[in-house]
């Protein structure tokens, strides 16, 4: 057997991408940045970056998400709480013509969060913004209007990730504050599934779900109207039963 000659084989590189979503004023967003240098400069991309030689993924996609919008990232099996996020690894991106720059192979992440402040832009882009999902995706039919790179099939696949996941997976609740109402957590699967839900079916079968919701001992009026139970997300990392989607 002939000895291992690393220079045989072409050099190439790896990065993270990162889909961040969060719920903004009841519509399901994405955080992108409008890149400030070539390629695809001026337009949006994902925020991301290179993984350094000293990184391994998971430490490469929580800094990338540190650095873009001050979160920490908390362990994939437990809802983020406080000033965290659920950081998740999504897929693998490597179609050898996906940047123009050199051979680059992409591992996605996918981030959950509450709703979060306004983001700040580092790295190579010169600003960062909250966008509808909706329109994100619908701009990435028009190849001149569109995510940078492979941005818009990586957005698909994490937005598709997190609809189906909050089906059978307490997942919903990291995109909700550490207490919160039923009627706050129904917004939010409104939001990821794009559909309006029944009040009444939905408190039902999220309060009897075993393990899913814990009640918090206090009230709110926050949402306006008389006041309303706090919960806290329960033990439970999968649902039974699940929370079936509704067809569209």
């Amino acid at each position: 057997m002939s000895p291992y000659d690393p220079s045989a084989f072409p050099p190439f590189a790896v990065t993270v991408d990162l889909v961040v979503l969060t719920v903004r004023r009841h519509a399901l967003c994405a955080l992108v940045v409008r890149r400030g240098e070539q390629p695809f400069q001026g337009r949006w991309a994902l925020p991301g970056g290179f993984v350094r030689d000293e990184e391994d993924l998971a430490a490469a996609a929580a800094r990338e998400l540190s650095e873009e919008t001050g979160l920490c990232a908390h362990d994939p099996g437990v809802p983020g709480v406080g000033n965290g996020a659920h950081l998740e690894q999504l897929a693998t991106y490597g179609d050898p013509k996906r940047d123009p720059r050199m051979r680059v192979v992409s591992v996605a992440h996918l981030v959950l969060a509450p709703d979060l402040p306004a983001p700040r832009a580092g790295g190579d882009a010169n600003s960062a913004r909250w966008a509808p999902v909706d329109e994100l995706l619908e701009a990435g039919e028009q190849a001149s209007a569109g995510l940078a790179f492979d941005h818009a099939r990586i957005l698909a696949d994490g937005v598709e990730r997190a609809r189906s996941k909050i089906e059978y997976s307490s997942l919903a609740t990291a995109f909700c504050p550490p207490e919160f109402t039923v009627g706050e957590l129904r917004r939010v699967y409104e939001a990821v599934w794009g559909v309006a839900l029944d009040p009444r079916n939905f408190h039902r079968k999220v309060t009897g779900t075993p393990g899913f919701l814990v009640p918090a001992g206090g009230t709110t009026t926050r949402q306006g109207g008389r006041p309303a139970q706090l919960f806290r997300a329960g033990g439970a990392t999968l649902l039974n039963p699940p929370m079936l989607r509704p067809e569209v």
